[in-house]
């Protein structure tokens, strides 16, 4: 295993997803329940599921595409979106 690029998924995901829609859907639903266990369960199957079908696309359009263009597309996606959010009023 390469522990390097473990560790750079690791930290970009986490923070990533610190404070997104997702994390807030997680905490209400966990504030709202019965079982905090199902709902950590759940939420940590999605995140598995979702990743697993990112690598996995990421895999197939590579074979396609250099991986430096892929990373120049998501870069553009990602100043747009940013762009988008400090324009929006």
């Amino acid at each position: 295993m390469n522990w390097r690029l473990f560790a750079a998924t690791f930290g970009s995901i986490c923070i990533a997803e610190l404070g997104d829609k997702t994390q807030l859907a997680t905490l209400s639903l966990s504030a709202g329940g019965s079982s905090r266990w199902s709902v950590f369960a759940g939420a940590a199957a999605a995140l598995v599921l979702s990743s697993a079908l990112a690598v996995l696309t990421g895999v197939l359009i590579s074979q396609y595409m250099s991986p430096v263009w892929l990373r120049r597309i998501a870069g553009a996606v990602f100043v747009g979106l940013g762009l988008m959010m400090l324009l929006r009023r």
